[in-house]
Protein backbone atom coordinates (compact mmCIF):
# COMPACT_ATOMS: atom_id res chain seq x y z
CA UNK A 1 0.00 0.00 0.00
CA UNK A 2 1.03 3.63 -0.30
CA UNK A 3 0.21 6.36 2.65
CA UNK A 4 -2.17 8.94 0.68
CA UNK A 5 0.64 11.38 1.42
CA UNK A 6 2.63 10.36 -1.60
CA UNK A 7 0.32 8.22 -3.86
CA UNK A 8 1.00 10.60 -6.69
CA UNK A 9 1.96 8.15 -9.51
CA UNK A 10 -1.17 6.24 -8.47
CA UNK A 11 -3.10 9.07 -9.31
CA UNK A 12 -1.30 9.78 -12.68
CA UNK A 13 -2.54 6.56 -13.62
CA UNK A 14 -5.81 6.96 -12.22
CA UNK A 15 -6.23 10.02 -14.28
CA UNK A 16 -4.95 7.43 -17.70
CA UNK A 17 -7.67 4.75 -16.54
CA UNK A 18 -10.55 7.02 -16.57
CA UNK A 19 -9.52 7.93 -20.30
CA UNK A 20 -7.87 11.36 -19.66
CA UNK A 21 -4.77 12.48 -20.33
CA UNK A 22 -2.16 13.23 -17.48
CA UNK A 23 1.47 14.70 -16.52
CA UNK A 24 3.68 14.32 -14.08
CA UNK A 25 5.46 17.23 -12.34
CA UNK A 26 7.89 16.97 -9.77
CA UNK A 27 10.73 19.66 -7.98
CA UNK A 28 14.14 18.53 -8.85
CA UNK A 29 15.92 21.46 -6.84
CA UNK A 30 15.65 23.89 -4.61
CA UNK A 31 17.63 26.54 -3.12
CA UNK A 32 16.85 28.66 0.09
CA UNK A 33 13.75 28.03 1.56
CA UNK A 34 11.43 25.93 -0.94
CA UNK A 35 8.18 25.03 0.16
CA UNK A 36 8.12 21.39 -0.51
CA UNK A 37 11.47 18.94 -0.95
CA UNK A 38 13.28 17.52 -3.71
CA UNK A 39 11.00 14.52 -5.35
CA UNK A 40 7.60 15.83 -4.20
CA UNK A 41 5.35 15.45 -6.88
CA UNK A 42 1.69 17.03 -8.41
CA UNK A 43 -0.41 15.13 -11.04
CA UNK A 44 -2.37 17.09 -13.39
CA UNK A 45 -5.14 15.82 -15.58
CA UNK A 46 -5.97 17.08 -19.53
CA UNK A 47 -9.25 18.34 -17.22
CA UNK A 48 -7.24 20.37 -14.91
CA UNK A 49 -7.77 17.86 -11.79
CA UNK A 50 -5.12 18.01 -9.23
CA UNK A 51 -3.02 15.39 -6.86
CA UNK A 52 -0.44 16.84 -4.70
CA UNK A 53 1.94 19.37 -4.96
CA UNK A 54 5.37 20.92 -5.87
CA UNK A 55 5.33 24.47 -3.80
CA UNK A 56 2.28 24.11 -1.11
CA UNK A 57 0.40 26.49 -3.46
CA UNK A 58 2.95 29.29 -4.42
CA UNK A 59 3.05 28.02 -8.01
CA UNK A 60 0.67 25.52 -8.47
CA UNK A 61 -1.17 27.67 -11.05
CA UNK A 62 1.75 28.34 -13.65
CA UNK A 63 2.67 24.21 -13.14
CA UNK A 64 -0.67 23.32 -13.95
CA UNK A 65 -1.05 25.67 -17.17
CA UNK A 66 2.48 24.34 -18.20
CA UNK A 67 1.25 20.60 -17.59
CA UNK A 68 -1.57 21.11 -20.02
CA UNK A 69 0.23 22.43 -22.28
CA UNK A 70 2.47 19.52 -22.02
CA UNK A 71 0.08 17.12 -22.18
CA UNK A 72 -1.30 18.54 -26.08
CA UNK A 73 2.04 18.34 -27.14
CA UNK A 74 4.25 15.76 -25.77
CA UNK A 75 6.89 17.67 -24.79
CA UNK A 76 8.62 17.73 -21.36
CA UNK A 77 9.81 20.81 -19.76
CA UNK A 78 11.86 22.35 -16.72
CA UNK A 79 10.59 25.40 -14.93
CA UNK A 80 12.35 27.38 -12.49
CA UNK A 81 10.31 29.52 -10.08
CA UNK A 82 11.31 32.30 -7.30
CA UNK A 83 9.14 31.94 -4.48
CA UNK A 84 8.65 35.46 -2.94
CA UNK A 85 8.89 36.26 0.78
CA UNK A 86 5.26 37.25 0.98
CA UNK A 87 4.35 33.87 -0.68
CA UNK A 88 6.74 31.71 0.87
CA UNK A 89 5.23 33.45 4.32
CA UNK A 90 1.60 32.48 3.13
CA UNK A 91 2.60 28.66 2.88
CA UNK A 92 4.00 29.23 6.20
CA UNK A 93 8.09 29.68 5.65
CA UNK A 94 9.95 32.22 7.31
CA UNK A 95 11.43 33.23 3.65
CA UNK A 96 11.36 32.44 0.15
CA UNK A 97 13.37 30.51 -1.98
CA UNK A 98 14.14 29.12 -5.52
CA UNK A 99 12.50 25.55 -7.34
CA UNK A 100 12.71 23.85 -10.90
CA UNK A 101 10.27 21.63 -11.57
CA UNK A 102 10.29 18.86 -14.35
CA UNK A 103 6.90 18.75 -16.18
CA UNK A 104 6.40 15.15 -17.94
CA UNK A 105 3.39 14.53 -19.93
CA UNK A 106 2.39 10.54 -19.76
CA UNK A 107 2.38 9.37 -23.24
CA UNK A 108 2.20 5.67 -25.24
CA UNK A 109 4.71 5.86 -27.73
CA UNK A 110 8.32 7.18 -28.73
CA UNK A 111 9.00 10.85 -27.46
CA UNK A 112 9.68 12.74 -24.20
CA UNK A 113 6.88 11.46 -22.67
CA UNK A 114 7.19 9.11 -19.36
CA UNK A 115 5.99 5.87 -21.37
CA UNK A 116 2.79 5.02 -19.75
CA UNK A 117 4.16 1.42 -19.17
CA UNK A 118 6.95 2.84 -16.99
CA UNK A 119 4.65 4.19 -14.74
CA UNK A 120 2.66 1.22 -14.34
CA UNK A 121 5.87 -0.66 -13.54
CA UNK A 122 6.67 1.98 -10.88
CA UNK A 123 3.17 1.93 -9.86
CA UNK A 124 3.23 -2.05 -9.17
CA UNK A 125 6.80 -1.99 -7.60
CA UNK A 126 5.33 0.60 -4.98
CA UNK A 127 2.39 -1.37 -4.33
CA UNK A 128 4.48 -4.20 -3.22
CA UNK A 129 6.92 -2.58 -1.00
CA UNK A 130 9.75 -2.73 -3.38
CA UNK A 131 12.29 0.22 -3.41
CA UNK A 132 12.74 1.54 -6.90
CA UNK A 133 14.43 4.29 -8.57
CA UNK A 134 13.52 6.40 -11.88
CA UNK A 135 16.84 7.66 -13.25
CA UNK A 136 15.65 10.34 -16.09
CA UNK A 137 18.22 12.32 -18.55
CA UNK A 138 17.34 15.97 -18.22
CA UNK A 139 18.50 16.35 -21.48
CA UNK A 140 17.25 14.10 -23.81
CA UNK A 141 14.94 12.12 -21.43
CA UNK A 142 15.56 8.67 -21.49
CA UNK A 143 14.89 6.73 -18.95
CA UNK A 144 15.44 3.68 -16.88
CA UNK A 145 13.48 2.18 -13.72
CA UNK A 146 15.78 0.25 -11.35
CA UNK A 147 14.83 -2.02 -8.60
CA UNK A 148 18.57 -1.86 -7.43
CA UNK A 149 21.78 0.60 -7.75
CA UNK A 150 23.66 -0.24 -11.04
CA UNK A 151 25.55 1.43 -13.62
CA UNK A 152 28.09 4.48 -13.13
CA UNK A 153 25.54 6.53 -11.03
CA UNK A 154 25.04 2.98 -8.66
CA UNK A 155 26.98 4.67 -5.94
CA UNK A 156 24.77 7.78 -5.68
CA UNK A 157 21.92 5.73 -6.66
CA UNK A 158 23.00 3.76 -3.16
CA UNK A 159 23.65 7.08 -1.06
CA UNK A 160 19.96 7.92 -2.19
CA UNK A 161 18.05 5.34 -1.24
CA UNK A 162 19.57 5.16 1.73
CA UNK A 163 19.30 8.83 2.88
CA UNK A 164 15.71 8.62 1.21
CA UNK A 165 16.43 11.64 -0.72
CA UNK A 166 16.28 12.28 -4.72
CA UNK A 167 19.21 14.29 -6.52
CA UNK A 168 20.42 15.40 -9.41
CA UNK A 169 23.52 14.05 -10.67
CA UNK A 170 25.74 13.96 -13.56
CA UNK A 171 22.83 15.62 -15.52
CA UNK A 172 20.11 12.26 -14.44
CA UNK A 173 17.15 13.26 -11.73
CA UNK A 174 17.44 9.88 -9.53
CA UNK A 175 14.09 9.77 -8.14
CA UNK A 176 13.93 7.70 -5.17
CA UNK A 177 10.61 5.69 -4.63
CA UNK A 178 11.35 4.10 -1.13
CA UNK A 179 8.24 1.75 0.33
CA UNK A 180 6.41 4.02 2.33
CA UNK A 181 7.17 4.04 6.13
CA UNK A 182 5.14 1.52 8.71
CA UNK A 183 4.39 1.65 12.23
CA UNK A 184 3.39 -1.38 13.90
CA UNK A 185 1.92 -0.55 17.61
CA UNK A 186 1.36 -3.73 20.18
CA UNK A 187 -1.03 -2.49 22.78
CA UNK A 188 -4.57 -0.79 21.85
CA UNK A 189 -4.23 1.53 24.76
CA UNK A 190 -4.64 4.80 24.92
CA UNK A 191 -1.53 6.00 24.42
CA UNK A 192 -1.95 3.96 20.94
CA UNK A 193 -4.52 6.86 20.31
CA UNK A 194 -2.74 9.63 19.57
CA UNK A 195 0.24 8.15 18.55
CA UNK A 196 -1.16 6.00 15.59
CA UNK A 197 -3.13 9.13 14.75
CA UNK A 198 0.19 11.29 14.66
CA UNK A 199 2.12 8.90 12.77
CA UNK A 200 -0.65 9.13 10.15
CA UNK A 201 0.02 12.85 9.74
CA UNK A 202 3.53 11.93 9.43
CA UNK A 203 3.25 9.61 6.20
CA UNK A 204 3.11 6.32 8.24
CA UNK A 205 1.25 3.16 7.16
CA UNK A 206 -0.24 1.89 10.82
CA UNK A 207 -1.23 -1.37 12.22
CA UNK A 208 -2.16 -1.84 15.19
CA UNK A 209 -1.90 -5.73 17.57
CA UNK A 210 -4.02 -6.89 20.53
CA UNK A 211 -5.57 -9.91 20.84
CA UNK A 212 -7.77 -8.33 23.73
CA UNK A 213 -10.52 -7.50 21.30
CA UNK A 214 -11.95 -5.57 24.19
CA UNK A 215 -8.93 -3.06 24.03
CA UNK A 216 -9.09 -3.64 20.10
CA UNK A 217 -12.43 -2.40 19.44
CA UNK A 218 -12.96 -0.15 16.43
CA UNK A 219 -15.03 2.18 18.00
CA UNK A 220 -11.91 2.93 20.11
CA UNK A 221 -9.06 3.22 17.01
CA UNK A 222 -11.83 3.96 14.49
CA UNK A 223 -10.78 3.51 10.52
CA UNK A 224 -7.48 2.05 11.97
CA UNK A 225 -6.35 -1.67 10.75
CA UNK A 226 -6.51 -3.54 14.03
CA UNK A 227 -5.23 -7.09 14.02
CA UNK A 228 -6.35 -9.47 17.16
CA UNK A 229 -3.96 -12.10 16.21
CA UNK A 230 -0.70 -12.89 19.04
CA UNK A 231 2.26 -10.26 18.57
CA UNK A 232 4.60 -12.22 17.52
CA UNK A 233 2.64 -14.11 14.83
CA UNK A 234 1.03 -11.00 13.57
CA UNK A 235 4.54 -9.24 13.41
CA UNK A 236 6.22 -12.33 12.05
CA UNK A 237 3.90 -11.97 8.92
CA UNK A 238 3.84 -8.59 8.81
CA UNK A 239 7.63 -9.05 8.15
CA UNK A 240 8.82 -5.52 9.37
CA UNK A 241 12.11 -3.63 6.72
CA UNK A 242 13.92 -0.66 7.04
CA UNK A 243 10.83 1.84 6.69
CA UNK A 244 9.31 -0.13 10.09
CA UNK A 245 8.84 1.06 13.12
CA UNK A 246 7.63 -1.55 16.10
CA UNK A 247 6.13 0.23 19.29
CA UNK A 248 4.88 -1.91 22.07
CA UNK A 249 3.00 -0.41 24.48
CA UNK A 250 0.95 -3.04 26.19
CA UNK A 251 2.85 -3.41 29.50
CA UNK A 252 2.22 -6.39 29.60
CA UNK A 253 5.32 -9.12 29.22
CA UNK A 254 3.13 -12.11 27.35
CA UNK A 255 2.60 -9.47 24.87
CA UNK A 256 5.42 -7.33 24.79
CA UNK A 257 8.06 -9.80 25.31
CA UNK A 258 7.41 -12.38 22.41
CA UNK A 259 7.03 -8.97 19.88
CA UNK A 260 10.42 -7.78 20.96
CA UNK A 261 11.80 -11.12 20.21
CA UNK A 262 10.36 -11.31 16.78
CA UNK A 263 10.83 -7.34 16.24
CA UNK A 264 14.52 -7.89 17.24
CA UNK A 265 14.54 -10.38 14.16
CA UNK A 266 13.97 -7.86 11.45
CA UNK A 267 15.53 -5.19 9.83
CA UNK A 268 12.75 -2.38 11.64
CA UNK A 269 14.83 0.71 11.70
CA UNK A 270 13.16 1.62 15.04
CA UNK A 271 11.79 -0.53 17.67
CA UNK A 272 10.37 1.09 21.27
CA UNK A 273 8.94 -0.45 24.78
CA UNK A 274 6.71 1.11 27.12
CA UNK A 275 7.96 1.24 30.83
CA UNK A 276 10.13 2.48 33.33
CA UNK A 277 14.07 2.31 33.45
CA UNK A 278 13.23 -0.58 36.39
CA UNK A 279 10.71 -2.33 34.22
CA UNK A 280 13.03 -2.40 31.47
CA UNK A 281 15.60 -3.86 33.75
CA UNK A 282 13.26 -6.76 34.34
CA UNK A 283 12.40 -7.00 30.74
CA UNK A 284 15.94 -7.30 30.08
CA UNK A 285 16.93 -10.14 32.06
CA UNK A 286 13.83 -11.91 30.86
CA UNK A 287 15.31 -11.20 26.89
CA UNK A 288 18.63 -12.18 27.97
CA UNK A 289 17.54 -15.73 29.52
CA UNK A 290 15.33 -16.29 26.66
CA UNK A 291 18.76 -16.36 24.79
CA UNK A 292 19.17 -12.63 23.17
CA UNK A 293 22.30 -10.67 23.56
CA UNK A 294 23.31 -7.54 24.62
CA UNK A 295 23.49 -6.38 20.96
CA UNK A 296 20.26 -7.49 20.76
CA UNK A 297 18.62 -5.42 23.55
CA UNK A 298 21.13 -2.24 22.86
CA UNK A 299 18.60 -2.09 19.65
CA UNK A 300 15.41 -1.45 22.21
CA UNK A 301 14.49 2.41 23.20
CA UNK A 302 13.06 1.64 26.35
CA UNK A 303 11.79 3.93 28.10
CA UNK A 304 10.62 4.36 25.26
CA UNK A 305 10.31 8.07 23.56
CA UNK A 306 12.63 11.17 23.87
CA UNK A 307 12.74 12.41 27.57
CA UNK A 308 10.80 15.75 27.05
CA UNK A 309 9.26 15.52 30.46
CA UNK A 310 5.80 13.83 29.24
CA UNK A 311 3.05 12.98 30.97
CA UNK A 312 0.10 12.48 28.86
CA UNK A 313 -1.07 9.98 26.57
CA UNK A 314 -0.87 13.22 23.82
CA UNK A 315 2.80 14.14 25.05
CA UNK A 316 3.96 10.52 25.64
CA UNK A 317 3.07 9.59 22.14
CA UNK A 318 4.62 13.09 20.97
CA UNK A 319 7.72 12.25 22.40
CA UNK A 320 7.89 8.42 20.55
CA UNK A 321 7.33 10.19 17.45
CA UNK A 322 10.01 12.55 17.58
CA UNK A 323 12.72 9.27 19.12
CA UNK A 324 11.31 7.55 15.97
CA UNK A 325 12.07 10.35 13.55
CA UNK A 326 15.16 11.05 15.16
CA UNK A 327 16.15 7.16 14.49
CA UNK A 328 14.95 7.66 11.01
CA UNK A 329 16.50 10.83 9.90
CA UNK A 330 19.78 10.36 11.85
CA UNK A 331 20.54 6.99 11.71
CA UNK A 332 24.02 7.48 13.56
CA UNK A 333 21.70 7.43 16.89
CA UNK A 334 21.89 4.07 18.85
CA UNK A 335 20.10 3.66 21.69
CA UNK A 336 21.72 3.20 25.34
CA UNK A 337 21.93 -0.29 26.56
Amino acid sequence: MTSPHDAIPEAALAFLEAGKGAALATVIETWGSAPRPVGAQLAISSESEMAGSVSGGCVEGAVIHEAIEAIGDGRCRVLEFGVSDEDAFAVGLACGGTIRVMVEPIGTGAGEALPRALLEELVARRAARQPAVLVTDLAGWERQLLAAPEGPLAESITAALVADRSRIEAGRFIHVHNPPLRLIVVGAVHIAQPLLAMARLAGYDVTLIDPRETFAAAHRFPGEAIVTDWPDEAIARLAPDARTAVVTLSHDPKFDDPALVTALGSGAFYIGALGSKRTHEKRRARLLAAGLTEADLARIHAPVGLDIGARSPAEIALSIMAEMTERLRRPETRPSV
